[in-house]
This record gives C-alpha cells, structure tokens and sequence, in this order.
C-alpha cells in the first residue's frame, strides 16, 4: 500500500509540477514595466525585421505561446503580445528564436513539427483502442485479444510522452543558443533582470515537459480505468 502510494505521488508530482513551476514564473514576471520601449509583439516584430525575417508574422493566440514552421508565425498570448512586462519580452524572444531555428534549417525543429503534427492523431487513436477493448472483450471472448489490444493503447498513448520530451532540446536551443544571446548582444534587458530572464527561458523550455506529465496522467487513468 505504502509502495502505491508513493508511485501515484510520483505520477502526480510529475504530471503536475512542471506545469506549476512554469505557471508561477510567467506569473512572477507579468508585471508590467512602463520602462520598456514596447510590448511583446512588438519586439518579436523588431528581433524578425532586424534579422530579415520579414516574411514571418507576428499574431494573437489562445493556445498557448508558439511558432508556426508552416504558417512562418510567432503567436504569443494576448497577455504577451500586448504586454510590456518581462514574461512577454523573453517569452516573444523565446519564440522569435524558433523562428531562427526554422530560418536556419535547423534539423530538430523539422522533425518536431512532423511529430507535433502526429500527436493529436495518435492520442485520437490510443484513445478508441481501448475504448474499443470491452467491446472487443464481450464480442470475441477472448481475454488476450482484449489484453494486447490495451497494451496496444497504451504503448500508442505512451508514445505522445515521448514526442514531448524529444522536443526539449529544440525548446532549449530556441532559448538558450538564440534568445538568450540576442538578448545579451543588444542589451534588451538589465542585467538586474538577467536571472529573472534566465528561468523565464527555462519555463519556455520545459513547457513541453509539463505536457509530457499531463499526457502521462492521461495514460495512468487510462490504466484505471480498464485494469480489471
């Protein structure tokens, strides 16, 4: 008992942590600042049209913070794109250094996008396996079907987490390798600010990784739910 205990805390703790520890430090640096020249939006535009990306847009989202290879556009949340606190700052620069990585044909950003476009289809499908297993179970009569067609789900389920975290070192690289310097090099923020800065960076970085956690608490009640 003790033992289940522990591991359902550990599955919590990683499911909810991250998205916690992310959510807190944008939070801690939503203030906003009438001393910087102008808003979110308005610094992802200047970074893009000072390294010629004129052709990559700026827009509002509602789903989250992120750069579109596609659509060649960086879409902040209107909090960031309309903000002038230094969450929307490093946040817009963050996604502006996607933007670089897509401008340089950088290879881990291709095949996260390729990934990303899977996901949803993959989830949709891990989802209807199981679903799919009592009927399976009551129309053929046969237990092991019905297991390997679980395992199945799982496994299919199991593979989102997966695509989160092979993602980190692209988000890394966008904040690290090109934001973080940009920012240096032209002197956007204080040095006062620079620490701050730095976890805002790593909070972009591992918004993956609270994916992971969510899609991982998604497989354990999946487990719960048809565990005999």
């Amino acid at each position: 008992m003790a033992i289940a205990l522990i591991l359902v805390l550990g599955f919590l703790g990683l499911a909810f942590l991250p998205q916690m520890w992310v959510k807190r430090v944008i939070k801690e640096n939503s203030r906003e600042r009438a001393e910087f020249p102008g808003t979110g939006g308005q610094f992802a535009r200047h970074l893009l049209d000072e390294m010629d990306l004129v052709n990559v847009g700026v827009e509002a989202t509602k789903s989250g913070d992120h750069y579109d290879p596609e659509s060649k556009t960086v879409r902040l949340l209107p909090q960031h794109l309309n903000g002038r606190s230094l969450a929307a700052v490093v946040i817009a620069a963050h996604e502006v250094g996607h933007a670089m990585q897509d401008a340089t044909g950088y290879g881990p950003l291709a095949a996260r996008t390729r990934l990303a476009k899977q996901a949803h289809n993959i989830e949709r499908i891990g989802a209807v396996v199981m679903l799919a297993a009592p009927v399976v179970m009551v129309l053929v009569k046969a237990p092991a079907i019905v297991f390997l067609q679980i395992v199945a789900g799982l496994l299919i389920l199991s593979s989102t987490i997966l695509m989160h975290l092979t993602t980190l070192p692209v988000e890394f690289d966008a904040s690290f390798r090109r934001a973080l310097p940009v920012l240096k090099a032209g002197r956007y923020i204080s040095d006062d600010d620079m620490v701050a800065a730095r976890r805002i960076l790593k909070a972009a970085a591992l918004t993956y990784v609270a994916a992971a956690g969510v899609s991982l608490l998604d497989v354990m009640r999946w487990i719960r739910v048809l565990r005999p």
